[in-house]
């Protein structure tokens, strides 16, 4: 029979994404994948390359308020007994999480069942549901070299492997990049996320209306923000004399990036992986008041590379921002250098080492397999 690979993923694009990646990989090695989520992760994986899409009762234990504790602890039970039955009926050959608490019931039930379970952890932080399955399964493949929060035993059954990064994104990377000219344009790309538009439509409005009007002439933007933030950024960009492209969501982000000088995001494990791979500069603005201080994480592996400047929330103002701006209208060339130390720093084929270890730790034939983890 052809193997069945069971993915398990949550409803935001920093989980599905490389979780898309893999199950691409997978099936062109012939063997067959489906998806594991929750409600919501089901409304957003619409168009997941999968045989089927299964939703299953989920809920997070880490929540703050005490009182809904039980309440979700009964959710969890009930997604647990649900997994329980998804599995022995479709036997697969072995589950694959990637994070976020939709995986807990599902891995958690792997265990159980003694399904060989592989959990990807995509930030350089060691995540709280991640953290709680981490003894759990089989093996863990990780997205960055060094992983925070991991103790000696986890990392001694852990691989890097990479963030994998949708086809999308790899045909992306074929575009070599344009270094701006002295006096010439700068493209700039700008998006947030769905946690952190807004703070990008606060800060880059308002540094551009810092900038000098020949500075500002020499800009072409295309931003991420909220259809609530439209009409004020907007406005703020058509003062300045700049023109924007707006949109709240970018299915081409791929596209976008490709074509752009200057990437100015948030810290995502899928935007950092995203980035690298097709070698791009970057300011990075980290997520604030994560527990775990993931993207922050995420963001240093660049920055220290001298791929990205790195900027904590607090330093994200519209005055720092503008001078930054300034000094490499003036001065573009260091950019090129950050594109091509971000370009080396990528792992372009993160999907099919992840589908090798998957192979591996599923007992899958050398034949089916196609290659092996060192």
């Amino acid at each position: 029979m052809t193997p069945l690979i069971l993915i398990a993923a949550g409803g935001t694009g920093g989980h599905l994404f490389p979780a898309e990646a893999l199950s691409e990989a997978i099936q062109q090695r012939g063997w067959e994948v489906e998806l594991v989520t929750d409600r919501r992760g089901e409304a957003f994986a619409k168009d997941f390359p999968a045989r089927r899409i299964h939703a299953l009762p989920a809920a997070t234990p880490f929540g703050k308020k005490g009182i809904g504790k039980p309440r979700a602890a009964l959710t969890l039970g009930f997604g647990i007994l649900k997994a329980l039955a998804l599995i022995r009926r479709l036997k697969p050959a072995g589950i694959v999480g990637f994070g976020g608490y939709p995986t807990v019931a599902p891995l958690l039930a792997a265990g159980f069942l003694r399904v060989p379970s592989i959990l990807h952890e995509q930030n350089a932080v060691l995540g709280r549901a991640n953290r709680l399955l981490a003894k759990r399964v089989d093996a863990i493949a990780t997205g960055f070299a060094e992983i925070g929060g991991a103790s000696p035993a986890l990392l001694a059954k852990s691989r890097h492997v990479g963030n994998p990064v949708r086809p999308a994104v790899v045909d992306a990377s074929r575009t070599p990049y344009d270094p701006p000219r002295q006096g010439g344009v700068l493209r700039l790309l700008v998006f947030g996320g769905s946690q952190g538009a807004r703070i990008m439509s606060d800060v880059v409005p308002a540094a551009v209306a810092h900038l000098t009007v020949p500075e500002r002439a020499r800009l072409q933007i295309v931003q991420q923000a909220r259809r609530e933030d439209f009409a004020r950024v907007r406005e703020a960009f058509a003062q300045a004399g700049v023109e924007v492209e707006l949109a709240p969501f970018f299915r081409d982000l791929p596209f976008h990036m490709a074509r752009s000088q200057l990437v100015i995001a948030r810290a995502g494990a899928s935007t950092v992986a995203e980035i690298a791979v097709i070698g791009r500069p970057s300011i990075l603005v980290p997520l604030p008041g994560s527990l775990d201080q993931d993207q922050a994480g995420n963001a240093r592996s660049l920055a220290d590379i001298g791929a990205a400047t790195m900027l904590s929330q607090a330093q994200f103002q519209p005055e720092a921002l503008a001078d930054m701006l300034s000094q490499f209208l003036f001065a573009p060339s260091p950019l090129a250098e950050m594109a091509a130390r971000a370009r080396k720093a990528s792992i372009p084929d993160a999907a099919e080492r992840l589908a090798d270890l998957v192979a591996k730790t599923a007992r899958l034939t050398s034949v089916q397999a196609l290659g092996e983890v060192a």
